[in-house]
């Protein structure tokens, strides 16, 4: 490792949808029972992950339900939440949010997740075109951001009415847990550059991660603000390349092209999301096209929507590429891998050293240290909470 890159942020992820050995197969499958989830989330404490990413989805366990379950069965770890506005009125999330994070003791993190499938949201109460949902997702926020400052918040929008919404009790972390946020499309970066703390980007190849990174930063800029960037990748780490490559074929030994076909026609069919377009056009669904840039896979995204791609490699060589996304501004990843709990332990144990990341590093240098004590401005809320930065 060279002096100029720091130890990288590192997250693992919560299968809430279930886990297997092999994509677009029933063999080996493991459901996503609370005993299994927490074990990885136990392993991932253990082995020195800052945090994990918890997503939502029909598919997927309830995030905030799942995420203080595991919470309490886990010590630094923090969580990766995703909250998705509409399925519930701000005021409703702001108190999830604020129960989880004193329940955790402050280590929750926030992921905006506005949906990219209008068939699924249509499900959720939500019948908005695309771009509306920002604008829906931005009067969301608004309300639900007062209430963790204040306690108390009136709105009168297009799309969201609060009449005097209080919160009983505030976060830990002061004013609110950071906010992450994904979204490649212009109505999506506008949203984030407004408010989040770190916008996050799937996997592409790094010149492609380098344009979005500048596209982002030059937006949040105009609104005379700052933002950090994450990634989410999957991972596939052997001790050689050879062995490394010969997992991603084995990962993917059991899908037959009829799979393949169907999965790309219903994510085309079923998602208006710009992230997923760009995500298919990386390997446009052919077997023999799937290293899209050196070392970077996109096997995953043959049958699995949402983050497609995979750094595969021995340590060194996966290292070297995190490098590259280091130097055009990445400075966390959200890592995974199938399955999630083995390939943490080989995450950690043979990537994690070449990167520089030991677990104290990972605990301390990215967990918020407690801070000055937090009250809401006027109200009665009190007693001496501890708090920690918002970012």
């Amino acid at each position: 490792m060279t002096g100029k890159h720091d130890p990288i942020n590192f997250l693992w992820f919560i299968p809430t949808s279930g886990d297997g050995a092999y994509l677009g197969s029933n063999e080996q499958t493991r459901a996503p029972e609370i005993g299994y989830l927490t074990q990885i989330a136990q392993a991932a404490d253990r082995l020195g992950y800052s945090g994990v990413l918890l997503p939502t989805g029909v598919a997927c366990e309830e995030s905030f339900v799942t995420a203080a379950a595991l919470a309490a069965k886990t010590e630094k770890l923090q969580f990766l939440v995703a909250i998705r506005p509409g399925t519930a009125s701000p005021a409703y999330y702001a108190r999830l949010t604020t129960t989880l994070d004193r329940i955790s003791n402050g280590r929750l993190l926030l992921n905006i997740v506005v949906g990219g499938s209008p068939a699924e949201l249509a499900g959720d109460g939500i019948h908005l075109a695309h771009d509306e949902r920002y604008a829906h997702a931005d009067e969301f926020f608004t309300v639900f951001e007062e209430l963790l400052e204040k306690g108390v918040a009136s709105y009168d929008g297009r799309y969201i009415k609060a009449t005097n919404a209080k919160l009983g009790f505030p976060s830990v972390q002061n004013p609110r847990p950071p906010l992450y946020f994904g979204g490649s499309s212009d109505a999506g970066i506008d949203f984030s550059v407004g408010r989040v703390d770190k916008y996050l980007t799937w996997g592409e190849p790094p010149a492609q991660v380098a344009e979005k990174v500048q596209k982002v930063r030059a937006a949040a800029a105009n609104k005379g603000r700052e933002v950090s960037f994450g990634i989410r990748l999957h991972f596939i780490v052997r001790e050689t390349d050879e062995e490394a490559w010969a997992a991603a074929d084995r990962l993917i030994s059991k899908l037959d092209d009829e799979t393949i076909r169907e999965a790309q026609e219903r994510f085309v069919k079923e998602s208006d999301s710009v992230g997923q377009q760009r995500m298919a056009a990386l390997h446009g669904g052919r077997r023999d096209k799937l290293e899209v840039s050196p070392n970077l896979w996109a096997g995953v995204g043959l049958v699995r929507a949402g983050a497609g791609t995979a750094l595969v490699g021995s340590p060194k060589t996966v290292a070297a590429r995190l490098r590259e996304y280091q130097d055009v501004g990445i400075d966390t990843v959200i890592g995974s891998g199938y399955p999630h709990l083995e390939e943490a332990y080989r995450v950690a144990e043979l990537l994690f050293p070449e990167l520089g990341i030991t677990r104290e590093e990972q605990r301390h240098g990215f967990q918020s240290d407690f801070g000055k004590h937090q009250v809401f401005g006027g109200g009665s809320h009190g007693g001496n909470l501890k708090v920690v930065s918002g970012s």
